[in-house]
């Protein structure tokens, strides 16, 4: 049920997108031609644009930007997989790998405790994503997870066994 779930985020997420890049372009009047799109922005600018052109154009720059965003949270979210070793929680996602060691988990915070799928996140003691080589990857899973915190999704397998290996290791919770 969640990769059905995430088809259908991923698959909206680019329905908006395309959306936003053909609403943008045609609220300015521009070209998406490479040769062509600064001469075509500078036309429109200096033409002058009114309200009804500058606030859609700012909204669907926003989603232009952001929509790229939640498709990488969304994509990295879905191939996540964590493995308990003796120096940590490793956790591999779209290239991305980052072993948080059990020293610097320093407790699990579950979200929401009403919810039927609880999300419950690690709280980490200090940044660990610098072990991200890639600097775009590292501000990528940053901004998905955060620097100080690593979910643990309520559909993954064996969640439950998961989390209490983690807590047995790490000796305390919020959960």
């Amino acid at each position: 049920m969640g990769r059905r779930t995430a088809i259908i985020l991923l698959i909206s997420a680019l329905i908006i997108w395309a959306f936003a890049l053909w609403t943008f372009r045609s609220t300015l009047g521009i070209s998406y031609n490479p040769i062509a799109f600064w001469s075509t922005l500078q036309t429109s600018v200096n033409e002058g644009l009114s309200i009804s052109q500058l606030v859609p154009a700012l909204l669907m720059l926003v989603l232009i930007v952001a929509t790229p965003l939640v498709i990488w949270n969304v994509l990295e979210e879905w191939s996540a997989t964590y493995t308990l070793t003796d120096e940590g929680l490793r956790f591999k996602s779209l290239g991305v790998v980052v072993t948080y060691p059990w020293t610097g988990i320093t407790r699990i915070h579950r979200q929401d405790n009403d919810s039927n799928e609880p999300v419950d996140e690690l709280l980490l003691a200090e940044d660990y994503t610098q072990q991200i080589r890639n600097p775009i990857m590292r501000f990528l899973h940053g901004q998905a997870y955060g620097r100080k915190r690593l979910p643990i999704y309520a559909g993954l397998e064996q969640r439950d066994e998961l989390l209490s290996e983690i807590q047995s290791r790490i000796g305390s919770s919020d959960t």
